[in-house]
């Protein structure tokens, strides 16, 4: 299936912004680790700190998100507030290089994931505007896939700085700010094409009180989910299983780093996760047009629960690297098919509105899941509990997933009875 112009370079915002997701869950942790390390704090709340940070991140996008993605409804509002976003979450990465001391490098890391997820709720929404229907399983497949494979560009580049910089004579911190200045650098210029060319074809007419409209809007549209079962269970469902699937990108390398885990060895296992995660993307992506994507999102979420009861076993190297293998053959899949299913259930001309909402669901970051296993390590002390424990979201995200097939196929039903 041949892409256009406009999907192409959609495609290519993915490929940078996965760059900061990169080093978000990997070199990051590792050296906010060694940031902790040096004032004295200890494995199990070092762990739980990152997750905090997590968590503090989706709270903050949960309660603006909404708001923002309805405001960027608005005609001609959508692009100025995506570039916004990408400029508050690049600064808040350039900045992470300057910062010596542990709380201050957790604030500013705050900062530049919520601009980073902010970002990408202007962005998942505008795949309603860059492509057809038809097409949708396809292109946001390729978004993820290329995501993946060409976020490992700058991520080798960063991985060559940190490990070698010894060798070539530097500080831990000085390449530390150089790798956060490659992704921010990275980050920008891939975002250009799009920002230059995108246009908002779906929209809701600007009003002259656009922010009062726009809060006057969300809260009907919340008031109004009940009626619509399809949109409300998959956005509960979504909330659950997607929290699961966040929670272990986010916190992998913390996790195996807090196990005592070899960091150069996650690095490189992480690494792969990508690179198996490559045409993992794409052959879901193609599945999509022969199985429904109901099923291929259901058989990724049994996935994603049977890899976190191997977590619950995991105490070598080896086996962090199977687990990331595993990740990464279904981590494209539940991404890219939850997201263009979701697209094709919403009102085309509120998507930002709608995927504000997705957002506060599990978007960018995990709540429910960072903040689970980051209390369940500190009460019991194992960290493998906490990560098992994850097993409930996924539990619950199948169930509520079900659901909102059902209520789809009910209403098609109806719809193709009325039309009869």
């Amino acid at each position: 299936m041949k892409l256009t112009r406009l999907e192409k370079q959609w495609i290519l915002y993915d490929v940078g912004n996965s760059a900061f997701t990169l080093l978000v869950t990997t070199i990051v942790p590792i050296y906010f680790n060694y940031l902790a390390g040096n004032a004295g704090i200890s494995s199990v709340d070092y762990l739980a700190f990152w997750g905090y940070a997590a968590s503090i991140v989706t709270l903050l996008v949960a309660v603006s998100g909404p708001i923002f993605g309805t405001l960027a409804d608005n005609k001609g509002f959508k692009k100025p507030i995506f570039v916004i976003s990408i400029l508050i979450g690049a600064a808040g990465c350039l900045a992470l290089g300057l910062a010596k001391q542990w709380l201050i490098f957790l604030i500013l890391f705050i900062i530049a994931k919520f601009g980073y997820s902010a970002s990408l709720i202007f962005y998942d929404s505008m795949l309603i505007d860059v492509t057809t229907e038809d097409k949708m399983d396809t292109v946001s497949s390729q978004g993820y896939a290329w995501g993946y494979i060409g976020s490992c560009i700058p991520f080798a580049l960063c991985l060559v700085l940190v490990l070698s910089a010894d060798a070539i004579g530097v500080t831990m911190e000085l390449a530390m700010g150089l790798s956060f200045l490659i992704v921010a650098a990275w980050w920008v210029l891939t975002s250009l094409p799009l920002i230059r060319n995108y246009r908002q074809t779906h929209y809701v007419e600007r009003q002259k009180h656009a922010v009062r409209q726009t809060v006057s809007r969300l809260w009907h549209t919340l008031r109004s989910l009940g009626k619509d079962k399809q949109v409300l269970f998959f956005l509960v469902a979504f909330f659950f299983y997607i929290d699961g699937v966040y929670t272990i990108i986010d916190m992998a390398t913390a996790y195996g780093s807090a196990l005592g885990l070899d960091s150069t060895g996650l690095l490189l296992a992480l690494l792969v996760t990508q690179i198996v995660a490559f045409p993992c993307a794409i052959l879901f992506g193609r599945l999509a047009r022969k199985v429904a994507a109901e099923k291929l999102i259901t058989v990724c979420i049994l996935a994603y629960t049977g890899i976190a009861i191997f977590a619950v076993f995991l105490s070598t190297q080896w086996q962090f690297w199977v687990l990331a293998v595993c990740v990464g053959m279904f981590q494209g899949g539940i991404q890219a098919l939850s997201r263009s299913y979701f697209a094709r259930i919403i009102p085309p001309e509120k998507s930002g509105e709608y995927f504000g909402l997705l957002d506060i669901c599990g978007k960018g970051a995990a709540f429910v899941g960072t903040g689970i296993v980051s209390v369940i390590s500190q009460l019991t002390g194992d960290i493998n509990k906490g990560v098992g424990a994850l097993v409930v979201l996924f539990a619950l995200g199948i169930f509520f997933f079900r659901k909102a097939v059902s209520c789809g196929s009910k209403r098609h039903k109806s719809d193709h009875t009325l039309s009869a």
